[in-house]
C-alpha cells in the first residue's frame, strides 16, 4: 500500500488539504496528516481547528511515498522555515519519492529552501516571479520526475488525481474515480 504525509502547519489551506486527503482515501491510498507543531492539533487559514494523525516530530523517521505541501499564506511560510519541515521533504526528495507542492508551497518552501533543483513547476499568483532554482510553467498541474506541483485550490481535484494516478502507476482507477464524483479529468 502506499502511504503520503500530508504537513498541515498553522494557516494551512484546508481546502487543498482535505480535498487531496479525500480523493487519495478514496483510491485506497493510505493517508497520514501530520502536524508540523508539537500539538495534534492544527488551525487552518480559514480557522477550523483540525486534529491530525500525528505530529511530523514523531513520525520524522519515517518514509513515506509521497510528501503533500497544502498551501495558504502563513501555512507555507510556517513550513518554509522549519527546519524539520525542510529537512524531511529534502530526505524525501533524495530518496526520489513525490514532493508535492500545491498553491504558494512550490514557491514558499521548495524555491524559498533551493529544493526545486532546476525542476519545472507550478505554483499560485506571482510568487514564481521570485523564484530562481526552478523553471516556472503556466499549468494547472506540472510533473517534473518526482516533484508534482499544483497551481492551487481551483485545481486541487486536477493535483490530486493526478497524484492518485502516480502513486497507484495506472489512471484508470483515479479516472472512474473522477468520473464518480462527477468531476472532468
Amino acid at each position: 500500500m502506499k502511504k503520503v504525509a500530508i504537513l498541515l502547519a498553522p494557516g494551512f489551506e484546508e481546502g487543498e488539504a482535505i480535498v487531496t486527503i479525500d480523493i487519495l482515501r478514496r483510491l485506497n491510498i493510505v493517508v497520514e496528516t501530520l502536524s508540523c507543531t508539537e500539538s495534534p492539533e492544527v488551525v487552518s487559514y480559514h480557522n477550523i481547528p483540525v486534529k491530525t494523525d500525528n505530529t511530523l516530530q514523531t513520525r520524522f523517521d519515517t518514509t513515506y511515498d509521497a510528501v503533500v505541501l497544502p498551501g495558504g499564506p502563513q501555512g507555507s511560510l510556517f513550513l518554509g522555515s522549519s527546519d524539520n519541515v525542510v529537512a524531511f521533504v529534502r530526505r524525501h526528495d533524495d530518496a526520489g519519492k513525490w514532493i508535492c507542492p500545491i498553491c504558494s508551497a512550490a514557491a514558499r518552501v521548495l524555491a524559498a529552501n533551493q529544493l526545486l533543483k532546476g525542476r519545472r513547476y507550478v505554483c499560485s499568483g506571482d510568487l514564481w516571479q521570485q523564484v530562481t532554482d526552478g523553471v516556472y510553467v503556466d499549468a494547472d498541474v506540472v510533473e517534473d520526475g518526482n516533484l508534482l506541483s499544483g497551481r492551487g485550490l481551483g485545481k486541487v481535484f486536477d493535483f490530486a488525481l493526478t497524484l492518485a494516478a502516480r502513486l497507484a502507476g495506472d489512471e484508470m482507477p483515479a479516472r472512474k474515480h473522477a468520473g464518480h464524483i462527477d468531476y472532468v479529468w
